[in-house]
This record gives C-alpha cells, structure tokens and sequence, in this order.
C-alpha cells in the first residue's frame, strides 16, 4: 500500500487545513512534524492555555463557565500526559494541536475558542521560555551543588601541598585546596552568566499572535503576571522570531562545559600512574575488557568529550537564526532538539560531577614529591634577594645558576647547603631555607586570592557565604 494519502477525500489537519484542496504528503506529514520532541514541553503549553485562558475571561472573550470548562480539561489532559494514557499524534504536527485538538473532543465548541487573540507563533515562543525558565532553575541548582562539593574538598585539604603549573611544567608550589578554588571561580562566573540569561528570557510573548499582534481586547500584562515573566515582550514582529535567549544559553553552556573540560582533563592527568595525584572512587570508573589492571576515569572522559556536543549545538542555532527575515519561520522547529540535548547534558555533566567531586581522595605524598621536582621554589629564591637589595633581573640570573647546578648535582634548591648557595651570591644568609620549603613558599603568598592555606580557608568561607545569598 502506498504512504500517499488518497486526494479524493483530502485528510487535511482540521486545525488549519480550510485553504486547502489536497491531503498534506505522507512522507511531508512526517518531515515536518515536531511532537515526537516538543510534547516535551506539553506541562508549558498547558501553562500558557491556562493563563490564556483566564485572560480572554477577563476581558470578555470566554464566559466564566466556557474558562472553567477549559481549564478543568486541560489540567485532565495533563494528567493523561503525566499517566502515559495521551496519544500523540504526528498528523496534528505538533504539541500545540495535538493539545488543543483532545480539548475539542472533550468540551466541544468551547475548546476551538480557547486559541482566540494567539497563534502557534508566540504559543510556541512562550513555551519555551517557560520550560527554558525552569530548566535554568535546575541546572542553577547543580550548579550551586557542584560548588558546595568544591568548597568542601578544599576545606579540607587547604594544606596540602602539589605542584602548580603553567605550560603543564612545574612552576611554583600551590595547595590543593588553592587549586580547587580556582575551579569554583570559574562556576561562579558560570552561574551569573546563566542568570543573566534567565533575566534576558523571562519576557512574555503571549499576545504577539502570528507576527503583528491581535484585534482582540487582550491583556498582555496579565498573561505575563499569571506565568511569572516580568512584563510583556515589546515588539510582536522580534516576540515570535528571534530565538537569541536559546542561543545565549547554549553560549552558557559552551563556557560551562569548557571550563569542566578544563577541570576533567586535570581530573584525567592527576589520575594517571604518571601523575598519581588522586584517587576517584570505583563507581565512576571504568575497566577495560583486555587489560585487568586498568582503572579509567571514564566520567571525566564524557565530560571532556560532550563539551564538542554542546559547542556543535550553539553553532548550529546561530547558524540557523543568521538569514532569517522577519517574522517566524519553519526554520525555527529545528531550535528544540539542539537546545533540550544541551539542557540534557548539561543536566548529566553537572549531577555526574556534583556527586564525583566531593569523593576525590588527592595523595597527598604522591603531590608533595612531585613539588619537589622542577625547582618549584626558585621564585621564592628570587624574591628572597631582592629583598636583600639585588635587583630583579640580576636576582633572576642568579637563581638561574642555581637552578643549573641543582640539575647537575641532582639537588632541589632546599635540598641545597648553605655553602652551596652562597657561592652564587654572598647575600645569601641561613634564613632563605625560611623561603625555600615548600610550606614556606606557599604561606608567604598571604593575601587576597593567594595560595596561603589560610587565604584558602578565608576565601571558602566568603564563597559559603556568596551560595547562602542565591
């Protein structure tokens, strides 16, 4: 049997299909329907519906009984959907018609007036501001979780002392508290930036219609005060075609996943015989099939990994909105999937990593032999003669010969005599052994934002107190 529907009895979508003579193709039909992913938001429209709903009762377009009727069948409705029982339907395209179309079976002809004063065009633009709303106060939340779990490590190890790098080499001594710290920085600016968008989101077009507003007495006002947005959107024609709040989310999450790149592949190194800096718990390892010892770090590996996922989505929004003339367009049903999978494994990215973080277990030994090594300390040595009165650049080259008779001797500054350093410079007094131990190295930077167990502990109690206020 053929997938084209017969054209002698066209089966047109009785919601919009007066102006037409033939039944939509089969293959069409299927191409250009939406329900199978946007009845994700079906809690939203119905939402939407409701507050609709009440605003046409207030300004006289529903009777107080036809609102009622309305909004008693589509809180049903919604509890079909919650129950598995709604059948969905792709011959209705969509999650607004299938909705609307189970509403006219059940209330009849007061179920058709229900879209009066809107179209799909600013229905579809609130809803998903709505669902987008709440899902930003979810990820918020892990968000705020993931940092509690950082700020709880680094209490607790604010002493520990490990290697800091730049160009992945040994640069100066750092603790691991310090560096978990710089982790939470990150989330933190992470956070505003989602908060932002909340901000920039919460805006109702309800009431723009198909592009350019409604002849109905509507109040718009009330539909955004009913759905918890701070005021109506302002312009019709921007209301139902822009989709720059998704785009500016997907940015968040390109940042987001970037910085928990950034933190995996650390997690990944540290992990490794190379380094062994931590221990991750079995339960989010991995083993492999052929190597019995093996022990991967396969969440931190997803993470990495997923962050491509999320960047390929904000590219494809932006370069789905770029050449669009106003006002909506088809093109605009391709914003879902890629939006909801960033919301998805944004979602999974951060509840993986909230309940990770707080069970790393650093080796404490493992991170102070690696300090040791690569001179860690000459920083401290230079600071430590211009503090005697040697210029920097003089100082620096001093240091500097020091450095190469430790790598022919095989000996770490502190691990140097007094007689030994001395013969790069007479300043040199017993006192700079003071300098040169790694715990000394990191209680001298003492002050705001500096590595110094205590900075450590005084900025985890300011973060403590940034979380409380959100």
């Amino acid at each position: 049997m053929s997938d084209t529907p017969s054209h002698d009895k066209p089966s047109t979508n009785s919601q919009w299909g007066g102006r037409f003579t033939e039944a939509t193709d089969a293959f069409v039909q299927r191409f250009t329907a939406s329900v199978n992913f946007d009845q994700r938001f079906a809690h939203q429209d119905i939402q939407g519906s409701i507050a609709h709903a009440t605003m046409l009762s207030k300004v006289g377009v529903l009777t107080e009984q036809e609102k009622n009727d309305i909004i008693t069948a589509l809180n049903a409705i919604k509890d079909d959907i919650d129950a598995g029982k709604f059948e969905w339907s792709v011959a209705l395209e969509d999650v607004h018609m299938n909705i609307e179309s189970e509403l006219t079976k059940r209330i009849g002809i007061t179920g058709k007036k229900l879209h009066t004063g809107r179209s799909r065009n600013d229905q579809v633009a609130t809803d998903i501001r709505l669902y987008m709303r709440d899902q930003i106060d979810l990820i918020a939340a892990e968000i705020t979780r993931l940092q509690q779990g950082i700020l709880s490590v680094a209490e607790r190890y604010a002493s520990t002392i490990m290697p800091g790098f730049t160009h992945l080499q040994t640069a100066q001594p750092v603790t691991f508290g310090h560096h978990l710290m710089a982790w939470y920085e990150m989330l933190t600016r992470d956070y505003g930036r989602l908060i932002d968008c909340r901000t920039r989101m919460n805006q109702s077009p309800l009431g723009a219609a198909a592009l350019a507003g409604t002849t109905y007495p509507i109040d718009r006002s009330l539909t955004a005060e009913l759905l918890g947005f701070e005021h109506p959107t302002r312009n019709s024609l921007d209301s139902v075609s822009d989709r720059d709040f998704g785009i500016e989310f997907c940015g968040f999450a390109a940042l987001l996943l970037t910085h928990m790149s950034r933190m995996s592949e650390e997690l990944i190194l540290w992990t490794s015989a190379q380094f062994d800096f931590i221990d991750l718990p079995d339960r989010f390892c991995t083993g492999s099939s052929i190597m019995p010892q093996k022990k991967n770090p396969d969440v931190p590996e997803l993470v990495r990994g997923k962050t491509g996922r999320v960047n390929g989505h904000l590219v494809s929004l932006l370069t789905l909105m770029k050449s669009q003339p106003l006002a909506y367009n088809k093109d605009n049903q391709e914003d879902k999937e890629p939006l909801f999978d960033t919301v998805d494994t944004v979602k999974d990215c951060l509840r993986a990593f909230a309940d990770m973080i707080p069970a790393i277990t650093p080796k404490a030994q493992s991170m102070r032999s690696a300090a040791m090594q690569g001179f860690a300390t000459a920083t401290d040595l230079a600071d430590y003669l211009v503090c005697k009165g040697i210029p920097f650049r003089d100082a620096h080259e001093i240091v500097g010969k020091s450095v190469a008779f430790g790598l022919e001797t095989g000996k770490d500054l502190s691990e140097m005599t007094l007689e030994e350093l001395q013969q790069f410079s007479d300043v040199i007094d017993g006192d700079v052994f003071d300098v040169l131990t790694l715990e000394g190295s990191v209680a001298a930077r003492d002050h705001i934002g500096g590595t110094a167990p205590r900075q450590v502990l005084l900025a985890v109690e300011a973060a403590r107190t940034d979380l409380q206020s959100r």
